[in-house]
């Protein structure tokens, strides 16, 4: 080998080996438009002279950016940051499991201003897909979009006739574990915390509705639709306690506002599980952290992320795939 010669690009190979460019670049990539032979030469050459090809130029030859956009949309809730503990666990498993495939995680919050948030965000050509965590308000937008964007999946709910792909638990059904748990442990003057505007939550009100059904107390439940505030705080549970509610068991739809929940629970003197039960939905590591330690309706968070990216890369490559609805489990602790 002649060490004076060095091959920085794929001109310079090609002038070495007495071909097109053209023709390097699909030895490279194994194609079978060119023989064997000159395949096997030119990759000689390469690893003779060291040539490592350009990460960036390659992708840019085959239309692909390398990188996965996730995408954090508040759309009914302008006041939930990256920091949500829910989108820090999800996006801990989604960066390890994109990382193991190869792909580089573009990260985004967008406030939705209009029903052209996503397509601009497409139009970008900054990444080779999508995983949306959470449907929000914008489920017509996300319907609208998948119609003609294939490689697009959502972290949500699922509901028939969806177009979009989501990943997801049955909120329905966990929904109802919880309220028919609280039933069973006495309960009658319930409560629920959420905006039930996102698809998720309104899921989950609708399985807990279903679970008192029974029992005669669906129409008397209380909904308190909370919004968590710039300082994390929810100030709607407060008000809520000190105009007189007096629950004996709460269904919150995440654990962030189970937390909540108990800290504005506390403040107003009441014990938690003695005067009020409460459960949570998610299962975050921060629900046994708590005191109480947290009841909650567990979903599977790390198989959830394996699931978007697995859909997504399979959409990628042009392949369908159907929406995933997961099992949620009821874990009991000291909080109920």
């Amino acid at each position: 080998m002649n060490q004076s010669i060095r091959i920085k690009n794929i001109g310079d190979l090609a002038k070495l080996a007495g071909v097109s460019t053209a023709t390097v670049s699909r030895a490279l990539s194994n194609s079978s438009l060119i023989s064997i032979d000159t395949r096997n030469r030119i990759q000689t050459l390469a690893k003779q002279y060291e040539f490592q090809p350009s990460v960036v130029a390659r992708n840019l030859r085959m239309q692909k950016t390398g990188a996965i956009g996730v995408v954090i949309h508040v759309g009914h809730e302008r006041n939930q940051h990256v920091s949500d503990p829910f989108f820090m666990a999800l996006l801990g498993h989604l960066a390890d499991g994109l990382t193991e495939r190869g792909f580089d995680l573009l990260l985004s919050r967008v406030i939705p201003e209009n029903a052209e948030w996503l397509e601009r965000m497409i139009d970008s050509g900054r990444c080779d897909g999508l995983i949306i965590i959470g449907q929000s308000d914008q489920s017509a937008v996300l319907d609208k979009v998948a119609a003609t964007y294939h490689p697009l999946v959502v972290w949500g709910g699922y509901k028939p006739g969806q177009v979009h792909c989501s990943i997801g638990s049955d909120n329905f059904l966990g929904g109802k574990l919880a309220g028919q748990h609280l039933l069973d442990r006495g309960c009658r003057n319930l409560a629920f915390f959420g905006d039930p505007r996102a698809m998720e939550i309104g899921q989950r009100l609708e399985g807990f509705r279903a679970a008192l059904e029974p029992m005669g107390l669906a129409h008397q439940l209380q909904v308190v639709p909370t919004h968590l505030t710039a300082d994390g705080q929810d100030s709607e549970i407060t008000a809520w306690l000190e105009n007189g509610a007096k629950p004996d068991g709460i269904f919150a739809a995440s654990d962030v506002m189970a937390m909540n929940a108990l800290r504005a629970l506390s403040e107003q003197g009441l014990i938690v599980p003695d005067q009020v039960r409460v459960v949570g939905y998610d299962d975050l590591p921060l629900a046994q952290q708590l005191v109480p330690r947290l009841t909650t309706i567990r979903q599977d968070i790390a198989a959830g992320a394996h699931y978007l990216i697995d859909c997504l890369i399979k959409r990628i490559g042009d392949q369908e795939t159907a929406s995933i609805v997961m099992k949620p489990e009821l874990i009991v602790r000291m909080s109920s």
